[in-house]
């Protein structure tokens, strides 16, 4: 199935744009049962139009099945109703239509998931991505549409949010927007309700922030001064001193929560998560303020790190992205090799911006990395599944976790972020280049525009003088070894040394502690609790212990914490586990581990760990 262009079409004169002949809108129907209403009018339909609704959204690789949350579809024509005719899942063909009559397409679409990828309403506030609510109207997909944003029955206050180009709207946001084509109406998310707003402008672009679910401690201030930091880094970083990036507007719409987290990239804007607690906050009346960086490890640096990561993206995978994403399909995967670059680079990134930015210092960026490798080597899938094979299964495994998935597979963005290391690190260390310069000569390369394997090959062999590349990516990008992060990190100037693992990694295990039971969520392939045969389910009630010295009683205790495993084991190599599977009891004998390690990066020669970070 053809999918809509990422451009206008090249048969359009610039300045000559046709007129909107297909129009959305959108209203909040029933904030308590979360339905919005949508209706689409195409002025001109087809005899037999084709409608349906995208299965995913780009930027997240999975199957969401969207239309599931569809309902009361129906079409019509003035007062003649239309039969739509159910082809798959998510498709259907309008019958019968009568020419030069609009036809008119309604239903009502249930909004309760809370991430960035689909659609939400409540009485709280409103959010939904075009992807998950707006129906794709065949053989237009490159003609301007219009989207209107109707209050309906929100609550008093509410305003309304979106990097669309608005063409008739209130002071609230509320009104007509258009888009170009269909891609950039289903790239444009919709924040609604009550929200902090605030705005900075960088190099003649205009960037918006606005912020729901926050209260009066929100320090705003502070979250703007810092995200103009990292807009400012990244854009020198692609275009020098002077350059203008290539977007007009920018929007970042940030939900604060309870419990979530995450981010997705538009060209025009991001939607992203975060707790509330990992906000800043304002000092109260009396209280002395607050240090003027935030804390190594915090979730204030976490959120900035999400923030950078997704803005990168704006120029990284939006622009100069996959050559199989040159068109988007929306009613299928889409995959591609190469998420080891979208997001791996990026995710190399995006801490490096914080430290550019003179957001963190350098032994809390080196420990934001540290967190990173460590994750990387605490992956049996690691040695399962190179980078590429990663990337193009993301559909079936990164993105459908369950209790196998870090022994099947390794995640893109760590490793990813790894690799981009070891090529900065081989650049500078043996042919005088950078990254920094391969990045920017592909985006010279290929702008906006696809880019393949094959283009950062050619980059590198015309950075490095040479292809001595060619089969360091065959083993880095194809191949399962581990990367040598250690040797080329010393080389940077950084110590590198170890410490330690937490009990859980040294057993090969991840648990979950509640209400003093300890639940086995994942058994890491080859380590000791793989070895005894636990498996993810098993609550670990006790252990059996042998007696500690001749002539001494063996011992049984009751487990409520891992932690206790040390107290009782108290010299000895062997124990046996008490589990419960599905309500029966079993004995499990295991051997304790030797110690394991996990990695700690510190400074060591600080004038060559400054001229790699520093760019």
């Amino acid at each position: 199935m053809p999918a809509a262009s990422t451009k206008p079409s090249a048969s359009t004169p610039r300045g000559k744009r046709p007129k909107a002949g297909i129009h959305y809108t959108v209203s909040v129907k029933r904030p308590a049962s979360h339905l919005f209403e949508v209706v689409l009018v195409v002025d001109a339909p087809a005899t037999r139009q084709k409608l349906s609704l995208p299965v995913w959204i780009p930027g997240s690789y999975l199957v969401r099945e969207f239309s599931q949350h569809l309902q009361n579809l129906r079409a019509t024509q003035g007062r003649e109703a239309v039969r739509l005719k159910q082809l798959d899942k998510h498709t259907w063909m309008a019958e019968g239509v009568q020419p030069g009559k609009p036809l008119k397409v309604s239903c009502e679409v249930y909004a309760f998931d809370a991430s960035v990828r689909t659609a939400y309403l409540d009485v709280t506030r409103g959010f939904f991505n075009p992807t998950a609510t707006c129906l794709r109207v065949h053989g237009r997909e490159d003609e301007p549409c219009t989207l209107t944003l109707e209050r309906g029955t929100s609550p008093d206050g509410w305003q309304a949010a979106t990097a669309l180009k608005p063409q008739r709207c209130d002071a609230d946001g509320f009104g007509r927007y258009l888009a170009s084509h269909y891609d950039e109406l289903a790239d444009s998310p919709v924040e609604l309700g009550v929200f902090w707003s605030g705005e900075f402008t960088v190099r003649g672009v205009p960037h918006r922030f606005v912020v729901s679910g926050t209260g009066a401690w929100f320090d705003g201030d502070r979250l703007l001064a810092d995200t103009r930091k990292i807009v400012e880094t990244q854009m020198a970083f692609w275009h020098g001193p002077d350059g203008k990036p290539p977007f007009d507007r920018y929007l970042f719409m940030l939900f604060a929560s309870g419990t979530g987290y995450g981010g997705l990239e538009h060209r025009y804007s991001t939607a992203l998560i975060c707790q509330r607690n990992d906000l800043p906050r304002k000092p109260t009346s009396g209280e002395p303020s607050l240090p003027k960086e935030p804390k190594v490890g915090d979730g204030y640096t976490t959120l900035l790190g999400l923030i950078s990561h997704e803005y990168f993206h704006t120029w990284n995978v939006k622009r100069l992205r996959p050559a199989e994403f040159a068109r988007y399909d929306y009613g299928r995967e889409n995959y591609t090799e190469l998420l080891w670059f979208f997001e791996g680079f990026t995710s190399y990134y995006d801490d490096l911006f914080l430290r550019r930015a003179g957001l963190v210092d350098d032994a809390t960026y080196l420990k934001l990395f540290a967190k990173s490798l460590n994750q990387v080597l605490q992956t049996p899938g690691r040695h399962i599944q190179s980078l590429a094979q990663a990337s193009y299964d993301a559909w079936v495994k990164y993105y459908r976790v369950g209790e196998n998935t870090p022994n099947a597979t390794v995640s893109y963005y760590t490793k990813g972020a790894l690799l981009a290391l070891c090529i900065d690190q081989t650049l500078r260390q043996k042919h005088g280049s950078t990254l920094d310069e391969v990045m920017r000569a592909l985006w010279a390369r290929c702008g906006d525009g696809p880019l393949k394997e094959s283009d950062v090959r050619a980059v590198l062999q015309q950075l490095s003088g040479g292809k001595a590349f060619n089969p360091l990516l065959d083993q880095w990008i194809h191949g399962r070894n581990d990367l040598p992060v250690d040797e080329l990190l010393k080389g940077s100037g950084v110590k590198v040394s170890t410490a330690p693992a937490p009990l859980a990694q040294r057993l090969g295990l991840r648990v979950q502690e509640q209400n003093g039971i300890v639940t086995v969520k994942t058994v890491l392939r080859g380590g000791a609790a793989d070895e005894a045969g636990l498996a993810a389910g098993d609550e670990w009630l006790g252990v059996e212990l042998p007696p500690a010295k001749r002539g001494q009683a063996s011992e049984a205790w009751r487990v409520n914490e891992l932690k206790d495993l040390e107290l009782y084991l108290h010299g000895r190599s062997s124990l046996t586990a008490l589990v419960s599977r599905d309500k029966q009891l079993l004995r499990l004998p295991m051997s304790w581990p030797a110690p394991a390690k996990v990695v700690r990066l510190a400074v060591d020669q600080e004038a060559t760990v400054r001229a790699w970070l520093n760019g």
